[in-house]
């Protein structure tokens, strides 16, 4: 498995997205208390390094561990850029 494809099947795991979206909706929740980037970075970070160690490599195997957690922080945060985007979009159009 090459790293695009790797990043490729990141990026389509309906997991992974749930677990952006929910990070995403948590800090807006608490964006008063927390603010925003630092529990976003925080969460990209973890999800990208509980998946692949609870969940296994699979046919990542031969990359080893931190490229796929560093494949993984890429496709979270594309993800995450993604989902605030239209977030944004949302929020405009409701008000």
């Amino acid at each position: 498995m090459t790293l695009t494809d790797l990043l490729l099947a990141q990026l389509l795991d309906p997991f992974r997205l749930g677990l952006i979206v929910a990070l995403l909706y948590t800090a807006i929740r608490n964006q008063a208390a927390t603010g925003m980037a630092l529990p976003l970075a925080a969460g990209v970070a973890f999800i990208a390094i509980i998946l692949p160690t609870t969940i296994g490599l699979g046919a990542a195997e031969p990359l080893g561990l931190w490229a796929v957690v560093g494949v993984g922080v890429v496709a979270n945060a594309i993800l995450l850029a993604l989902a605030y985007g239209v977030w944004t979009i949302a929020r405009r159009f409701v008000r």
